[in-house]
Parts: structure tokens; sequence; C-alpha cells
């Protein structure tokens, strides 16, 4: 709960299902330094909403064997939540957590959600993070691909973040009728709403950061990681700037600026043509609102049928055009119908000059082409309720 994500894909859904009238434990794996520096925030946060935390410590070395040791950890907390609480219906987030409630509904009879929020055990193959000539991964592959069947069967309803991924599931033979439900990364539209921010402070933001109120800014929100090209981002800027050569490339994010400067230069970007900065979520919105437009590829790998990117319901909430690819979950569906942006889908020099070329038109569409189509597909609302639709058949 103390990571970004368990703060806007988390924490927001189960406050709206508090206020609908149930009562939410959560058990959570945490990261000791972000404990550390987020715990009496997440706590009052917490607390305030009426919702019961116990968290437990997420170790990461050695390989395999520290996940054992967590899985067991949860396990026991989770036996000793169910014993002391009337619990009706346990909710897991991903796979290792999954391992946790098939165990419980073994030990307990409860029943189980499986919110698998995407392909994991393909992310982590198809990442790097797990190569399959090495036998230890090679196995520990294979018995997650085994699981993710079981848990499909076992769990009385799934999870899924898009409709790609609903699809890819029912197609395979057995799991034509899994009950899926698809609620993708949901935006707090509240928060990123473009009427909230003011012209006066735009500008303001801009003199602070040093950018000229006449350059011409694309961002790139949120952290890099595993999936996120960095390399083919920077070579669309490289031709961007050619054509618009006030250009600034603006990175919203908690990465190091060492190392995206690093591989900036070795494409033959210059430095100050870029603007790296970190930020608390509440300061999103207005530098984020700063961008002409705002671009973000991602590897389209099969894994990534599942993946449903936070930030797009974000820019496209605050009226910003994207500039993004293909084959990554739901994202082509969503931005062809009525949205605002330009489309790749493939990367190379030529795709990204005919963008570059299409760019005009976009940037004389009207912001609310995407503001809308944020409301009708990721509104907070509108996934709390389908979760609470969920939880209403089961409980």
């Amino acid at each position: 709960m103390t990571d970004p994500l368990g703060q806007s894909q988390v924490i927001p859904y189960l406050q709206g299902l508090k206020d609908r009238g149930h009562e939410v434990w959560i058990l959570s794996c945490e990261k000791p330094e972000r404990f550390g520096k987020h715990q009496k925030s997440i706590e009052k946060l917490l607390n305030d909403s009426g919702i019961s935390w116990i968290p437990e410590f997420y170790t990461s070395k050695p390989p395999v064997l520290s996940t054992i040791k967590d899985i067991r950890n949860l396990k026991k907390q989770a036996d000793a939540i169910i014993n002391e609480h009337k619990i009706d219906v346990l909710h897991c987030r991903s796979y290792i957590s999954a391992l946790v409630g098939e165990a419980m509904k073994k030990k307990h009879g409860l029943p189980w959600i499986f919110d698998m929020r995407g392909f994991w055990a393909d992310e982590r193959v198809d990442g790097g993070l797990w190569n399959l000539s090495n036998p230890l991964f090679s196995l520990v592959y294979k018995y997650f691909k085994r699981k993710e069947k079981a848990f499909l069967k076992d769990a009385i309803h799934v999870i899924s973040l898009t409709e790609n991924a609903k699809q890819e599931i029912n197609s395979w033979k057995g799991f034509e009728n899994v009950p899926i439900q698809v609620v993708p990364c949901c935006a707090d539209l509240d928060l990123f709403n473009k009427e909230n921010i003011k012209p006066e402070a735009k500008k303001t933001i801009k003199t602070k950061l040093e950018i000229p109120e006449d350059a011409f800014v694309i961002s790139y929100l949120g952290s890099l990681g595993t999936w996120y090209m960095l390399d083919e981002m920077l070579d669309f800027f490289k031709l961007l700037k050619a054509n618009y050569p006030k250009a600034i490339f603006l990175f919203i994010t908690g990465d190091s600026q060492e190392s995206i400067i690093k591989v900036a230069i070795s494409k033959g970007v210059q430095s100050n043509d870029l603007k790296i900065l970190s930020a608390q979520r509440a300061e999103v919105p207005l530098l984020a609102s700063i961008s002409d437009v705002s671009i973000f590829f991602i590897k389209p790998v099969f894994s990534k049928k599942a993946s449903s990117p936070t930030k797009m319901g974000e820019l496209m909430s605050l009226g910003i055009p994207l500039i993004c690819n293909s084959g990554v979950g739901d994202v082509a569906s969503i931005l062809e119908d009525g949205g605002n942006g330009i489309l790749i889908s493939e990367f190379t020099k030529e795709a990204y000059l005919q963008a570059i070329k299409e760019l005009p038109d976009v940037l004389k569409k009207s912001p609310h082409l995407n503001v809308a189509c944020a409301s009708a597909y990721y509104a907070l609302s509108d996934g709390v309720e389908k979760y609470a639709g969920v939880y209403s058949r089961i409980a």
C-alpha cells in the first residue's frame, strides 16, 4: 500500500467499497524502505476510511526461496484474520496472493476472487526477469502456468484489466465460461480534472521549470521499469525535435535522471532538451497539464494483452493527446473509440515520421474528446461499481 500503485489502484477502490457497506481488511506485502517513509500517512488514510491494514514485509532475496517465505507468512496472517473476524470472501490481487486464496478456500471453505491483473508468469519471462534457459526459472514458470489455469477454475470470480485478456482466456478450451469482470486501471477523475487547472498555474510551473512559454512540450508520465521503451521514445523525440525545434521532453518520473540522460546522449538527444523531475501524486496533474502531447511506448508482447496503463486514463482526463503503440491491452480500441491521439504499429523511422505528420491535426482537436473518453472508460466510480457487483453476486 506504500507503493504508488497501491495508492492509486487498490486503496481508492476499497474506500469506495467501504462506503457501500463492506468491511475490509487489507493484508499486504511492503518494501521496507517505502514502508519506513510512508507507513504513518497510509495508516492514517486507512484508519480514517475505517479499513484495517495488516502489513508484512516483502523479501526479494534469494530468488524463489524469499517468495516461498513470503507466501508462508501471508498464509499465517490470513488464517489469523479469518479466525478472528467474520470474513465472507477473499479478494486476491495477482498470483502470489492467489496461492493464499486457494489455500484458505481449502482450509476454511471461503470463496475467493482471482484479481489476476495480468499474465504474471509470462510478464516475468517477457520482461527478462525469468530466463527460461535457467532450469530453476523454467521450472517456476511451468509451475505458475499450471497454477494459472487452476486459479481460473478454482476462483469464484475472475477480474481482468482488459477485454483483450478476457477474450484470450475465454478462447482457451475448457475456459469458455469462466466468469470474468473487466476492471481497467481507473483514474481519479476528480484529481486529474482539466477544469481544476488554471492557465496562471500552468504559466507559473513552466517558469519554475525554466520551460519557455512557446516551447512544445512532449511528456512521459510514470516509472520506466521493464516495459516502457525509453530508447524508442527518445528516437521519436529526436525526429520530433527536427520538426518542432522548440520541443522539450518532460519526464515526470521517480527514475534516475542520470540513467535517462545517459540513454538520451547515446541517442543524440541533448540533455538541455530534457526536463526530468519526480512528483508527489497531488502534484502530477498540474505538471502533466503543460504537455502539448504525451507519449508512452510499451513492449507489445503476449503478456501485455492484459496491460492497462494507469497513465492513459489520467492523461486523457486532462485532455492531453496521446502518442502510443498498438498491441497492448485495450489501448488501441479505446483510443480509436472517440479518443484523440496517434497509434503506431511499428517502431521505425517511417512510422515516427508519419505520426509527426499527423500531429498538427491531432493538436487541433478539442481536449474534451479525451476527457469524455476517460470518463467513459476510466472513471474510478465505475470501477468501484464493477467490484461491488462482483461482491454482491458472491456474498
